[in-house]
């Protein structure tokens, strides 16, 4: 086996006169589950398409377990699950799963896709009766079939509520286990933080900023303080000793990003006695993300993706 499952170098790609990558590199290793994040218009879209074969990039290489993108889809090693993707209607699902099993070379059960994926408890049901978490399970086991060696996500856990995404992340997480790579997409950062081995952030076509969840949550600033603080300005609130940015949020409560939190809540308590509700923590990757879609990252440098971590994060919510 290649080193890694999934190589993307140097992608350029744009829509007319509309440059829609500059330059994006990632990687995906075996056993590996990689995040990719980013606001609408990021890139995400176009680079997925160019790793199923959909597309050809304008420059760069694009490798899946050492083959060309469409050569891979063709012999089964990629198994996909898009956002917009639909079910037949009125199909039952067993059937549908062994449908789909004799498309690939070299198919599992359908039965044991179903397990995989946690649907087997539905197995008898019509497409017509799932609810939006069944359907996405199925989905999953749709993917899962063929046997391949890279899973690619878009959006997974979009039509579910948050027990059904928690009882989705588990079942996907254990397909790491045998050397299968994963990459998924998505805008539930929390997911990203518990679930991926490692983060990679899209802005404006370019990578922003790559590593493990916490290297990057670490960019969005050392702590957090969030407090009411009444008629509290921000920009009065960001000239305080120890915050490097503040912004309002709804009921009067401000989140300041803070280089020395320490110092940042003495200063706040001497000059708004009449503060409340304060909290103090670790900015996570929500705030790091926030950080760099409200700072234009997307017009900075691409910072260098980091190596795949050899430890895998077994972080489930």
């Amino acid at each position: 086996m290649t080193e890694y499952i999934l190589d993307l170098a140097g992608l350029d790609h744009r829509y007319g006169d509309r440059q829609v990558l500059h330059g994006v590199d990632l990687r995906v290793a075996p056993g590996e589950a990689v995040a990719l994040l980013g606001p609408n218009g990021a890139g995400k879209s176009t680079t997925v398409s160019i790793l199923l074969g959909l597309l050809d990039p304008l420059a760069g290489t694009a490798e899946v377990c050492g083959r060309a993108p469409r050569e891979a889809v063709s012999a089964g090693l990629v198994g996909a699950m898009l956002q917009d993707a639909g079910l037949p209607a009125n199909a039952r699902v067993d059937e549908l799963v062994a449908m789909f099993a004799q498309l690939y070379p070299s198919p599992i059960d359908p039965l044991q896709a179903l397990a995989m994926a946690g649907a087997a408890d539905i197995a008898d049901r019509r497409t017509d009766a799932l609810s939006g978490g069944q359907a996405q399970r199925v989905r999953l086991a749709l993917a899962l079939v063929g046997d391949p060696t890279l899973l690619v996500l878009d959006e997974p856990t979009s039509a579910m509520d948050p027990e059904a995404r928690r009882a989705f992340w588990t079942a996907l997480r254990e397909q790491t286990t045998g050397g299968r790579g994963v990459l998924f997409a998505t805008h539930h950062l929390d997911e990203a933080q518990a679930i991926a081995d490692r983060v990679v952030v899209l802005a404006g076509g370019k990578v922003v900023a790559a590593g493990t969840p916490a290297e990057v949550a670490a960019l969005g600033g050392q702590n957090l303080i969030r407090a009411i603080v009444p008629d509290g300005v921000a920009a009065e609130l960001a000239q305080l000793p120890g915050v490097a940015r503040a912004a309002g949020e709804p009921g009067g409560r401000f989140a300041l990003h803070c280089t020395d939190s320490d110092l940042a809540l003495r200063a706040l308590l001497a000059r708004y006695a009449d503060a409340s509700r304060i909290e103090v923590r670790e900015a996570g990757l929500e705030d790091a993300f926030l950080a760099m879609a409200e700072g234009g990252w997307g017009e900075a440098p691409a910072t260098p993706p980091t190596e795949p971590a050899t430890d895998r994060v077994e972080a489930i919510r």
